[in-house]
């Protein structure tokens, strides 16, 4: 039971239901009594289950008075705990729909315990085909999973798990991490690695209770949000990559009608260089102040993107070329071959170190 005393259980919860009190009767049978229930702007009609929660059970309930979202509603726990609770070692944040288990909240606590200095999760396995696993669940998860894999090197097999367990170190870093519904678990991902916290992994049970149909999670609009934390990266190198490529065009054109005498890879070679000197400063400018907000003077930066650039323009002039000698197809096509093999290499070495704040 010595565990349980050092643990404080964080339970952001919307219009609950009766699951609500069989979760916190199973906690307090278990021997957790610090209990931190966020009322995130419920009805009136909810308030039953939060006076239970508070007279019966004992927890602190904190109190949103319009919805904020379940980000918000961690960081609020968050803040109480930092600032109100100097002897909480560790907190473990749980979903409040009964789909977490007594043994694998245990487990989470013990591990964050023992590794303080780590994001510790609880995950699910979806490549179990016997699990009961909502498709729209499975999808999304996996789906994200490939999309953190390729675009970050993070290698997670549930991103989107609410079972979570922090520090005070963690929690005092993860109170400063945007994003306020459903986006900020997988921000909180990011931040973790770009601030050098590792991610620690522990195999929970996966459940589903009455297909997820509890769940506040839109599978839409809290998807694009949850994405949006990619796409404005995709985005300034797709606008980027499209100047590239039309300058590249208009440089052939434009080399091959001036100077007819130069062969074909020596015309490809020279609107590779220009096109991408161009592209380039765009790319930089918009990925420094739109997209990884570094505030940095230019100097570091600068200089580790031009060596990337530098990098990036001869690999995409060599290879174009090498293809072209090798299939004789349209050059335009085998750079846009070339260069989307590029276009994720440059992606991460960008976020994990050109722009690493």
């Amino acid at each position: 039971m010595e565990l349980e005393k050092n643990v404080s259980i964080i339970i952001p919860s919307l219009s609950p239901d009766q699951k609500l009190i069989a979760l916190l009767e199973d906690l307090r049978e278990a021997g957790f009594d610090r209990i931190v229930l966020v009322n995130d702007g419920s009805t009136a009609e909810y308030d039953s289950y939060f006076a239970i929660a508070k007279e019966q059970f004992g927890c602190t309930v904190l109190t949103h008075a319009v919805n904020q979202g379940k980000g918000r509603a961690i960081k609020t726990a968050f803040n109480y705990l930092l600032s109100e609770c100097p002897d909480c070692e560790v907190a473990v944040a749980v979903d409040s729909d009964g789909q977490h288990r007594i043994h694998d909240i245990r487990r989470v606590a013990a591990e964050t315990l023992a590794n303080p200095q780590t994001l510790v999760m609880g995950c699910r396995d979806f490549s179990s085909k016997n699990a009961d696993i909502p498709l729209r669940s499975r999808f999304g998860n996996v789906t994200t999973s490939r999309v953190l894999r390729l675009f970050c090197g993070i290698t997670l097999s549930d991103t989107q798990t609410g079972l979570r367990g922090f520090s005070r170190d963690t929690m005092r870093l993860f109170l400063k991490t945007k994003g306020e519904r459903f986006e900020y678990e997988m921000n909180m991902i990011l931040d973790a690695r770009e601030n050098g916290v590792d991610l620690r992994e522990v195999p929970i049970d996966t459940v589903y209770i009455e297909e997820n149909r509890t769940s506040h999670f839109n599978p839409l609009k809290d998807s694009l949000r949850i994405y949006a934390v990619f796409s404005k990266f995709i985005l300034a190198s797709l606008s980027s990559f499209v100047v590239d490529i039309g300058l590249y065009a208009l440089f052939v054109f434009l080399i091959g009608s001036w100077l007819p005498a130069f062969a074909k890879t020596q015309i490809i070679v020279i609107a590779s260089v220009a096109a991408r000197i161009l592209s380039a400063l765009f790319n930089y400018l918009v990925n420094k102040n739109q997209v990884f907000h570094n505030h940095d003077k230019h100097g570091k930066s600068l200089w580790r993107y031009a060596v990337l650039a530098l990098v990036q323009m001869a690999c995409s002039a060599w290879g174009t070329a090498q293809l072209y000698s090798l299939l004789k197809w349209n050059s335009a096509f085998l750079k846009l071959v070339v260069d989307c093999v590029l276009f994720v290499i440059s992606f991460r070495l960008q976020r994990g170190w050109v722009f690493r704040k």
